[in-house]
C-alpha cells in the first residue's frame, strides 16, 4: 500500500523509536497498515527478532500471511527478511531470530511445542517468543491457516504499537463466529448512507478487471478479524442474483478467499417473480422453493465457500412473506432450506415496523419476532439493530436481546455515521458500541451483559455474530475522513472480542495510524473517547432521538410533523408541547418498558432511578422536572447543547496542539472537518433551542445566549443534494 519513497524518507525523522514521519504527506490510503520505517533503536531490536521467516506451506492463506510479513518487515526494517520453507522436521535447523509461521500440520516443528492450540478453534492464534532447538524465535501458530493470518497481523500490531519484539505472548481467538461488514452499495455504484464516494465495486468491469483496491480491502479486513462481507444493499434489487452478476461476485470471492473472507449477498424476497417469472413468491409454493434451491445450487457451483444471504423483508416497502399471508419464519425457512445443503447461513433482519401512529415503533420488532422464537431453521440467525429504533446517537439496547432466546441473534451496528454527523463530524463510535455491548440486560439475572448474549454464554445459540454497516467508498482514504477509519477498525476489534476496551482500541488505532509519541497519543485518544458524548450533547441530549431533517438526515428538524408515515416525524419522538417533552414508554404511555426484563423495566419506568441520559427516551416529563443537579430539565437541556458546542471547540484546540506530530495533509483535513463540526454544532444548538423554546414558551435560561435567528430561519434551510440519500 504505502508509497515506498515515503518509507525510506521517513527514516530521516528523529531517532526516538516512535517516529510518525509527521513531515510527510499521507493520503490515508494505508489505513492503520502504514508500516513506516522504525527509528534505529527499534529497528535493531525488531531486526534481531526477525532475521528470517520459516514457513510451512504455500497455501493461498499462508501465502497472504507470509506476503504481509515480508512487506511489513521490509518497510519497517529497511531490509529484506529471507524466507525458508520447512515442510518436514528435517528441512534444516531453526536459526536464531526466526519467525516460525504455520500450523502443526504445515510446519511439523510446531507439533512438538507446548502450545495452547486445543482451545483456540480454527481462527485463534498463538504469537509467542520462546526457545526452539535452543535458540530464541517467535512462533506464529494456529490450528488452521486463517488463524496464522490473524496471528501475523497481531504480531505486526504489537510491533506497530511499540511492543517489545522479544517479549510477545499473545493468545487469542474470536468470540463471535460471523464478523461481517454490510455494504449498502447499489449496483449502479451509489451507496445508501454512503459518505465516502461511490461503491468500490466496479460491477461494470468485473469479472474481467479486478481493481487492486479489492485486495487491499481484504487485507484491511483480515487485519482486524473481519471474515465476511455482504456486498450489496439490504434494499436489494433482484438483478444481483442474475447469472451475469454472479460471475462478478465469484471474482470478488476469489480475491477475498486468501484473506479468510467469505462473500454474502443481500437478496430481494420477490426475486423468483422478478427474475424467474413466477406468478407468486409464496414461501410455501413448490415452484418458489425450487427456484431458490436451483439458485443456491448455481451460486455454490461458482463459489463453494459462499457465506449465504441477508434479507430485509416486509420493511420500508421491501417485499416479504407477509405479502402472501405468511410469517417471517415461513419466508426465512424457505430460503434457509435452499442454503442448508451447502452449509450456508440465512441472515434475517428484524428491522420491521408499520405505520400505525398508535403503535410505538420501538416495540414493533419484538412484537413481530418473539412469537416466532424457535420456529426458524438452525441455519437462520436474526440480525438485530443495536437499539429499538434506528442507529440513533443514543438508544437503549433492543429488547430482542434477552427476549428471543431460542433463535440465534446477532447485533447490527452502523459504522457509517448516518445519524452522527455523517463524514465530517469527528465521532469515535467505540464508546457507543461499548455502551450497548456492556448494557446489563438482566436477561438471566443481574450481570447479563449484552455481549454475553451475543457470544452465546447465556442462551447457547448455534451461530454467533456481529455486523456493521460499512463506511467505505472510493474516497482515497476509504472512509471520507481520517477519523472515520477508526470506526471501521473498532468494529472489527469488537466483533473479535465484544468485551475489549474501546479506549485500548483507540490507542492501538492512533499509534498505528499516526505514531507512538505520547504527546500525540494521549490527547488524541482522550478527544476520541469524549467525541460521542460531545455529539449527543449538541444534537440530542437526555434521550431525545430521531430529531433529524427529512430523508438525508443532515441537520436538525425537531419541528417536522407532516411526513406520510407518522413514525418518520421527529415530533412523533420528542412529543414536545406546552407541558413537557419526551416519549412516554411507561405503563401510562406505550408500555414499551415491559418488553425488558422486569428488574430493568422497573428501573426504566422510574424517571429518577435510571441514568438521566435516557430520560426522554422513556418519559414525557414537564419542562420544570427537577434533575439530579437540582436544575430544571429546560435549563439542563440548554446547558447540554452549550456544553456540546464548547466540547467541539476544545477538540479543535487539541488538534491544533498536536500539529507538530501529524503530517500536513491529514492534519489539514481534520482541522477543516472540525471547523465544519463546530459550525454545525452551533446550528444544532440554535435550531433545537429555538423550536423547544417556541413550544414551551420558556425564556432562554440566564447565562445562555438565545438563538441568533427566529425559528422560521432554521425551518427554511434546505439541502437537496446532501450525500448518502437517493434524490
Amino acid at each position: 500500500m504505502t508509497n515506498l519513497l515515503s518509507r525510506f524518507l521517513a527514516v530521516l525523522a528523529d531517532d526516538d523509536g516512535t517516529s510518525p514521519a509527521a513531515g510527510l504527506d499521507d493520503d490515508g490510503y494505508d489505513l492503520w497498515l502504514r508500516y513506516l520505517p522504525l527509528a534505529a533503536t527499534r529497528r535493531t531490536a525488531v531486526g534481531t527478532s526477525a532475521t528470517a521467516l520459516l514457513v510451512g506451506s504455500e497455501s493461498p492463506i499462508l501465502k497472504s500471511a507470509r506476503s504481509e510479513l515480508e512487506k511489513a518487515l521490509f518497510a519497517m526494517l529497511l531490509a529484506r527478511v529471507p524466507v525458508r520453507f520447512a515442510r518436514t522436521e528435517h528441512d534444516g535447523a531453526v536459526q536464531p531470530g526466526s519467525i516460525l509461521l504455520g500450523t502443526p500440520q504445515s510446519l511439523p516443528v510446531l507439533a512438538n511445542l507446548d502450545l495452547p492450540l486445543a482451545t483456540l478453534g480454527k481462527d485463534g492464534y498463538v504469537v509467542r517468543s520462546m526457545s526452539v532447538q535452543g535458540v530464541a524465535v517467535t512462533i506464529i501458530a494456529a490450528n488452521e491457516d486463517v488463524g496464522v493470518l490473524y496471528g501475523c497481523f497481531a504480531f505486526l500490531r504489537h510491533i506497530q504499537t511499540g511492543g517489545a519484539p522479544a517479549e510477545i505472548d499473545l493468545v487469542s481467538s474470536p468470540r463471535l463466529a460471523l464478523r461481517l461488514l454490510n455494504h449498502w452499495d447499489n449496483l449502479d455504484g451509489s451507496i445508501e448512507r454512503g459518505y465516502a464516494g461511490f461503491s468500490i465495486w466496479d460491477w461494470w468491469t468485473l469479472p474481467d478487471h479486478a481493481d487492486a483496491r479489492y485486495t487491499d480491502y481484504a487485507r484491511a479486513n483480515a487485519s482486524i478479524g473481519i471474515n465476511g462481507t455482504v456486498l450489496n444493499n439490504v434494499n436489494a434489487v433482484p438483478d444481483v442474483l442474475a447469472s451475469s452478476f454472479l460471475v462478478k461476485v465469484a471474482r470478488l470471492a476469489d480475491i477475498f478467499r486468501p484473506y479468510g473472507i467469505r462473500v454474502f449477498l443481500s437478496v430481494n424476497f420477490a426475486s423468483p417473480a422478478a427474475l424467474g417469472g413466477l406468478p407468486t413468491v409464496d414461501p410455501l409454493d413448490a415452484e418458489v422453493r425450487d427456484w431458490w434451491q436451483r439458485k443456491a445450487d448455481e451460486i455454490y457451483a461458482l463459489i463453494p465457500d459462499f457465506g449465504g444471504f441477508l434479507v430485509k423483508a416486509n420493511s420500508e416497502g421491501q417485499p416479504g412473506p407477509n405479502d402472501t399471508g405468511h410469517s417471517h419464519a415461513d419466508g426465512a425457512n424457505m430460503i434457509a432450506d435452499a442454503l442448508m445443503p451447502h452449509g450456508g447461513t440465512l441472515i434475517w433482519r428484524t428491522f420491521v415496523y408499520a405505520s400505525d401512529a398508535l403503535v410505538d415503533r420501538a416495540a414493533e420488532a419484538l412484537d413481530a419476532f418473539k412469537p416466532l422464537d424457535g420456529a426458524f431453521r438452525r441455519n437462520v440467525i436474526l440480525q438485530v439493530k443495536n437499539g429499538p429504533i434506528d442507529f440513533q446517537p443514543r438508544e437503549p439496547f433492543s429488547p430482542i436481546f434477552g427476549q428471543v432466546t431460542k433463535t440465534p441473534v446477532m447485533m447490527e451496528v452502523q459504522i457509517t455515521k448516518e445519524y452522527l454527523g455523517q463524514a465530517t463530524h469527528l465521532v469515535y463510535l467505540g464508546p457507543a458500541f461499548e455502551e450497548v455491548l456492556q448494557f446489563d440486560t438482566y436477561a438471566a439475572g443481574k450481570g447479563t451483559s449484552l455481549s454475553r448474549i451475543l457470544t452465546g454464554e447465556v442462551f447457547a445459540p448455534t451461530v454467533t455474530g456481529m455486523a456493521g454497516v460499512a463506511n467505505i467508498g472510493t474516497d482515497r482514504a476509504w472512509t471520507g475522513g481520517v477519523f472515520n477509519q477508526a470506526n471501521w477498525y473498532v468494529f472489527g476489534r469488537l466483533a473479535w472480542d465484544p468485551d475489549m476496551s474501546s479506549r485500548r482500541i483507540a490507542e492501538e488505532w492512533v499509534k498505528m495510524s499516526f505514531g507512538c509519541i505520547e504527546a500525540l497519543v494521549r490527547p488524541v485518544v482522550d478527544m476520541m473517547m469524549q467525541s460521542h458524548e460531545t455529539l449527543v450533547n449538541y444534537m440530542m441530549p437526555y434521550g431525545l432521538h430521531h430529531q433529524f431533517a427529512t430523508g438525508h438526515h443532515y441537520g436538525p428538524g425537531p419541528w417536522i410533523s407532516d411526513l406520510t408515515r407518522p413514525e418518520w416525524n421527529p415530533t412523533y419522538y420528542n412529543r414536545a408541547d406546552r407541558h413537557g417533552i419526551g416519549f412516554d414508554r411507561t405503563r401510562t404511555g406505550s408500555d414499551a418498558v415491559a418488553q425488558y426484563a422486569p428488574e430493568l423495566a422497573a428501573l426504566f419506568a422510574d424517571p429518577h432511578a435510571f441514568d438521566e441520559k435516557y430520560l426522554l427516551w422513556f418519559h414525557h416529563v414537564p419542562w420544570d422536572f427537577q434533575m439530579t443537579s437540582g436544575k430544571t430539565l429546560w435549563t439542563s437541556l440548554v446547558e447540554k447543547y452549550d456544553l456540546g458546542l464548547d466540547q467541539v471547540r476544545t477538540m479543535r484546540e487539541i488538534w491544533q496542539n498536536v500539529r507538530p506530530h501529524v503530517d500536513a495533509r491529514r492534519f489539514a483535513q481534520v482541522a477543516a472537518f472540525l471547523a465544519i463540526q463546530e459550525r454545525e454544532a452551533q446550528w444544532w444548538r440554535d435550531a433545537s433551542i429555538a423550536y423547544f423554546q417556541q413550544v414551551s414558551g420558556l425564556p432562554t435560561p440566564e447565562g445562555h445566549a438565545p438563538p441568533p435567528h427566529p425559528l422560521d430561519h432554521y425551518k427554511a434551510l434546505h439541502f437537496p443534494y446532501a450525500p448518502g440519500h437517493p434524490h
